[in-house]
């Protein structure tokens, strides 16, 4: 259920709070304005398998751990996790100018990932600014389609959609009537598997990194009207490795495509799909593996890599709707990879929730995925999860 906005007009807050955008405060007559926006959001949790502890508040198959002793969250079965993690605030602003309507966007959640992960800290969503054809800031990549997200309470959600925010400049060069087409060039990045012997050197260890040297180039077509939306969506990478001291170095092209839809049914249903394909791509899934690994005989290679979701939202009554579908990340291992390297996630879920009131959500969720290694090994997690959601 989306965030209700509410408006706030008072020139006070509004000054105060553009400014954190960094935008120029405009003066009442203007009519600038900024929307405040957000929910808090409880979840309650029991694993009846094993789950890496720093990402218990969500399922990641990439996380589920295979190789007991020894993997993040080997122990006994059983878990209980209470999380306010997706709680969200946000702001929205709005700025007339002599060019037209400049928006702002600053948005934060409380999941913390990296060295934060398994803790409730801010995190930074979306930082970008739009003014007519162009943006520039921290939002959803040109090579992602946010609206087939079902309607799951999970936090991370479906393994293999492509779901990466990222911080890119955009130019969005047709919009008419339901259809638009953009370009972006978006910051670089790559997840690099030393594998067994490193790119080259077996003594490189952990030195090998990530060298970007050339920005992400994306583009996405899309279509929308009454029946739902299609989109198309390409992305073109140069992805390098090199040590500090220089010693050793290359790079891969990276490409990919994704296609996407979300098609209206019955009432307010909806049928979401996606099938995403490329070499060196992984960054931008939802979850799991890797862009370059070791190809056995002294260079590195962009990995081949394969998503997919289907689900279907349906709403029994404007109080109660329900989520089902299934997700899956495939990648191709190479030959320089180790025997516990990624390989495969899976993820199933379903939902019944209800609408009590305005504004808030209630519902439980049931929860599957599977991880699965290079050399065949593999584990699943089995949840529930329970959940309450206020919106403002």
């Amino acid at each position: 259920m989306k965030p209700i906005k509410q408006t706030i007009r008072a020139a006070a807050i509004s000054a105060a709070l553009l400014s954190v955008f960094g935008v120029a405060q405009a003066a009442p007559e203007d009519k600038a304005r900024v929307e405040i926006y957000g929910f808090i959001q409880l979840d309650a949790i029991y694993d009846f398998n094993l789950m890496d502890p720093s990402w218990a508040a969500t399922l990641r198959p990439s996380k589920i751990p295979v190789n007991c002793p020894g993997d993040p969250g080997c122990g006994e079965d059983g878990e209980t996790t209470f999380s306010v993690r997706q709680t969200r605030l946000g702001f929205n602003g709005f700025v007339p100018t002599e060019l037209g309507e400049l928006k702002t966007k600053l948005e934060f959640d409380f999941f913390g990932v990296g060295v934060d992960a398994g803790q409730t800290t801010i995190r930074l969503r979306h930082a970008y600014g739009e003014l007519g054809e162009f943006l520039a800031g921290q939002t959803n990549s040109l090579f992602m389609d946010g609206d087939v997200f079902p309607n799951t309470i999970d936090y991370w959600g479906p393994t293999g959609m492509i779901f990466f925010r990222n911080v890119q400049v955009r130019w969005t060069f047709l919009k008419q009537g339901g259809t638009k087409a953009a370009v972006a060039l978006e910051a670089p990045g790559s997840a690099i598997d030393a594998g067994q012997v490193n790119v080259i050197d077996p003594a490189l260890g952990a030195n090998v990194h990530s060298w970007n040297k050339f920005p992400d180039l994306t583009g996405q077509f899309r279509m929308d009207g009454n029946w739902g939306h299609l989109q198309a969506a390409g992305i073109l990478r140069w992805l390098g490795y090199d040590t500090p001291n220089k010693s050793i170095s290359g790079n891969q092209t990276g490409w990919g495509v994704n296609l996407s839809g979300a098609i209206h049914t019955v009432g307010k249903d909806s049928l979401l799909m996606q099938l995403a394909y490329g070499h060196g791509i992984a960054n931008y899934f939802n979850d799991g593996g890797n862009d370059l690994a070791p190809n056995g005989t002294g260079g590195a290679e962009a990995l081949p890599i394969l998503g997919a979701l289907v689900y279907y939202d349906h709403y029994w009554s404007n109080k109660w709707s329900s989520s089902i579908g299934y997700s899956l990340t495939s990648q191709d291992n190479s030959a320089g990879q180790t025997a516990s390297a990624y390989k495969e996630g899976q993820y199933a879920s379903v939902n019944l929730l209800h609408y009590p009131a305005k504004n808030v959500m209630v519902g439980g969720e049931l929860l599957w995925g599977e991880r699965e290694n290079n050399n065949g090994n593999s584990a699943t997690d089995n949840r529930i999860q329970f959940s309450a959601k206020y919106n403002f």
